[in-house]
């Protein structure tokens, strides 16, 4: 049974259907193997809504319309501007700059792909121009954008959380320490860089402009403390800082800034609601598909095989970073998540993992496969905004690939880079 669907999938993805198809079509022919036809198939649609029926969900479309909102808007360019200011003029500095533009951009929007799209086209000019190599620049921002899905809010965890039924803001509390590491380690890396290729520095901003460009960002840098701070304060639940950060924004844009009409936000809206479509669609088919691998006991074969009943917490969670790793250099990251988390989820129970540490080593995994060849999701976005051949987009991952596996075993033999903060936070 468990062939026939998987070689179904595999061949509609093959003959160039969306992700959707084949998981929409692997759920209806594994049900129709179980149950001998479609006599009962309200079950069938009881499972595609049970999937995007939680309500935390409703927190997906808020962030994605707030990101939307802020790339049209002045939000991430007044961001960019800030970090340039402090860090433009240190050899690498701009490097730097657009590893910690990523950053804060993925602070505020949860999307990769928001961030590629905001900080990668105003900065890629600029450092280009100031004599980086193009694979290495492409290959920055395409990985640094990845940290988006670290940082909260992620997209990523929310899916997550939803799926596992662990609590989205110990996630995104616990996504931090890892985002500010890979920050760091690119940083160092950048810098290297810039030496070894003796890439030419920017004129040192005076502390007028610099304090100038704070003054400018200030409203922008409204939206972690919005986020972060109305979560850790027990003020909002993941979702209500969702509706927060998209009210914020067209205040920002609309009303502060003047940046975007009433037009544009209907035009924005619309942008959004194509873009939840698709998301919820996968969520309906992956719930769906992970019930029917469930029920036929798909999962509990397939991990018997390997012995990981024998491997301790260590073990599992190296056997979970490769799955989810190659997963994700081939497939759309929501559905590696929404198929494989069900799979694993009896096998981390019974050894005891913390669903906080898996669900934030499992991040990690899907940001590091969406910038991975041969198929991962970012190299594609970065190809279709910067027109640049395939070939040219990843010739520069690799050191960048090797950072994030360094920090992917960091985290399984250190977990405090992830829980210290959530400990803290939370008092566990």
């Amino acid at each position: 049974m468990a062939l026939t669907i998987f070689s179904i999938m595999i061949l509609l993805l093959l003959l160039g259907f969306p992700m959707m198809i084949p998981l929409i079509v692997g759920a209806f022919v594994g049900f129709y193997m179980m149950m001998g036809g479609f006599g009962q198939m309200e079950t069938m649609v009881q499972q595609f809504m049970a999937g995007i029926r939680p309500a935390s969900l409703i927190a997906v479309p808020m962030f994605i319309f707030a990101a939307d909102i802020m790339t049209r808007g002045q939000s991430a360019d007044r961001l960019i501007d800030m970090v340039m200011k402090f860090v433009g003029h240190v050899k690498g500095g701009l490097a730097v700059s657009t590893a910690a533009a990523c950053t804060m951009f993925g602070a505020v929007s949860g999307s990769t792909q928001a961030t590629v799209v905001a900080v990668g086209g105003p900065l890629r000019p600029r450092m280009l121009k100031a004599g980086y190599n193009d694979s290495f620049v492409l290959a920055l921002i395409v990985n640094s954008s990845d940290i988006a899905f670290l940082i909260p809010p992620s997209i990523g965890m929310i899916i997550y959380g939803v799926v596992s039924n662990t609590s989205i803001s110990e996630l995104f509390i616990a996504g931090i320490g890892p985002g500010l590491l890979i920050l760091v380690l690119f940083s160092i890396y950048s810098v290297v860089y810039a030496y070894r290729n003796d890439v030419p520095t920017e004129e040192r901003a005076g502390w007028g402009a610099r304090f100038h460009a704070v003054q400018r960002a200030l409203w922008p840098l409204g939206f972690p403390v919005i986020i972060i701070g109305g979560i850790y304060g027990g003020i909002f639940s993941p979702t209500e800082a969702a509706a927060a950060c998209v009210l914020y924004a067209l205040i920002l844009e609309v009303l502060v800034f003047r940046s975007m009409s009433l037009g544009d936000v209907y035009q924005t809206a619309k942008s959004t609601g194509l873009i939840t479509a698709v998301v919820f669609i996968l969520v309906a088919a992956g719930a769906a598909f992970s019930w029917i691998i469930s029920f036929a006991q798909i999962p509990q074969a397939i991990l018997g095989g390997i012995g990981i009943d024998a491997m301790g917490p260590i073990g599992v969670l190296f056997v979970i970073s490769i799955a989810f790793f190659v997963g994700c250099m081939f497939v759309d990251p929501i559905v590696v998540i929404l198929v494989l988390v069900p799979i694993f989820a009896p096998v981390v129970d019974s050894v005891g993992l913390d669903p906080v540490l898996v669900g934030t080593v499992i991040t990690l995994q899907v940001a590091i496969g969406s910038a991975t060849p041969p198929f991962g999701c970012d190299i594609f976005t970065a190809i279709a905004v910067f027109k640049r051949p395939y070939i040219e987009v990843i010739k520069g991952t690799p050191p960048f690939i090797l950072i994030l596996l360094g920090v992917s075993v960091a985290l399984i033999f250190f977990p405090q880079i992830a829980l210290f903060l959530r400990d803290l936070a939370f008092a566990k």
